[in-house]
């Protein structure tokens, strides 16, 4: 009865949305503004990003609602929107990092060409078990997700930290269930082998 309950309140919560009432737009962000702030955190690593993206991500809802044909979750369709919008912002921040890198490039061929100001030596970059000394397991684990590619990162997020089946999954982003089984597969080895030096030194 409880899963029932739960699809006749979104329902209810959608038809509301489509009518413009503003306090089922409230009841949806306060309902879902966790979890979709978390998926957005989680693929960009960036809390800043995440925040503004979250913000995008409701605003994009209230727009297209009259466009939601039910065929799936209400949760599904938001998932399907911030994970839309997470791909879309990833590709939007590598293209500015490869400005930066090109900037920065620029800037050392010139001091390579005799404008260089002397600047005195870095301090020493510190050894990574300094780095591990009081951190958490969760943010370590955390950190580690974020270095997984794409591909990788979206899957653990959405199979092993948001806990969404295979079919959820299979709706949010159009890969076959196959697919999904083996791409999460390789990805947990990946998060495996990127975990083991720090489970060593525990």
């Amino acid at each position: 009865m409880r899963a029932e309950d739960d699809i006749q309140a979104e329902r209810q919560i959608v038809e509301a949305l489509k009518r413009g009432e503003e306090t089922a737009f409230v009841i949806l962000v306060r309902t879902h503004q966790h979890r979709v702030y978390g998926l957005c955190l989680r693929m960009l690593a960036d809390r800043q990003e995440a925040e503004d993206l979250a913000q995008e991500v409701f605003l994009t809802v209230f727009r297209a609602i009259q466009d939601f044909r039910e065929e799936s979750r209400l949760s599904t369709w938001l998932y399907r929107i911030t994970r839309n919008h997470c791909l879309n912002r990833l590709k939007f921040l590598k293209r500015r990092a490869h400005e930066k890198q090109l900037s920065f490039e620029d800037a050392r061929q010139a001091d390579l060409h005799g404008q260089a100001i002397h600047r005195p030596v870095a301090a020493q970059v510190p050894r990574p078990d300094r780095l591990v000394e009081g951190k958490q397991i969760e943010a370590i684990v955390n950190d580690q997700i974020a270095a997984l590619n794409e591909e990788h990162r979206e899957l653990v997020v959405l199979r092993d930290l948001e806990h969404l089946s295979y079919e959820e999954i299979r709706s949010i982003t159009g890969l076959p269930i196959g697919t999904i089984k083996s791409r999460l597969h390789r990805a947990r080895m990946d998060l495996a082998r990127r975990m083991a030096p720090f489970l060593e030194e525990a």
